[in-house]
């Protein structure tokens, strides 16, 4: 049975070759070329991918990337689509579903979104709702660097707090905009945020939400 994550890995493979090596995302100062080698290097050099996070393998992780994003457009594109190594922890199916599904289908957007003429994909209930338990799980982490105090909140009323403060200022949206918001990409989300007006322009100003 195919998975959320495995979908979304094949989809971001599918649209990383539709796109080809230079087209823009979402991720500044990277096209598809670095964006897909970013995607190949986090799950089969764990040794460099580290550096996403901490600061001394920053080099390490900057050496690496350029190695790979030097390899040919079309063998980062398989190693997508085959995925991680046979004894990553990555094949585990729990571990790919809780790792993957935030990461493919943001990464997806980043493709999709940076194109001039994209629209909202339609989304079943089942995948926003996995999006939304992980979105939970995560708000905190996630909404750290929020400059105000941070409430998410879906159609149907039900909220999370991603960052304890005043004033507040409530994004709603479905779940897998309000992802797009805390994971950065603010300016194609499909949200509406509610709050006094200074209070959203310095949540705007937040120079850092995600990880």
């Amino acid at each position: 049975m195919s998975t959320h994550a495995k979908r979304e890995r094949l989809l971001l493979a599918d649209l990383l070759e539709t796109a080809g090596p230079e087209a823009p995302t979402l991720c500044e100062g990277w096209r598809t070329r670095d964006l897909a080698a970013h995607v190949v290097v986090r799950e089969r050099r764990p040794d460099a991918a580290g550096g996403i996070v901490v600061k001394q393998l920053a080099q390490r992780l900057e050496r690496v990337m350029a190695e790979f994003t030097a390899k040919p457009y079309e063998e980062l594109i398989q190693l997508i689509r085959t995925g991680p190594p046979r004894f990553s922890p990555f094949n585990l199916k729990q571990i790919d579903e809780l790792s993957n599904i935030v990461e493919f289908y943001v990464h997806a957007e980043d493709v999709r979104r940076a194109q001039p003429d994209w629209t909202p994909r339609e989304l079943d209930p089942v995948f926003q709702d996995t999006l939304w338990s992980r979105l939970e799980h995560t708000a905190r982490m996630v909404g750290r660097g929020a400059a105000t105090g941070l409430v998410l909140r879906r159609p149907d009323g039900q909220t999370a707090v991603a960052h304890r403060g005043t004033p507040v200022v409530t994004v709603t949206g479905e779940a897998s905009e309000l992802v797009l918001f805390v994971y950065g990409r603010r300016e194609v989300a499909k949200v509406e945020l509610e709050g006094d007006a200074d209070a959203i322009e310095k949540l705007n100003a937040s120079k850092q939400l995600g990880i």
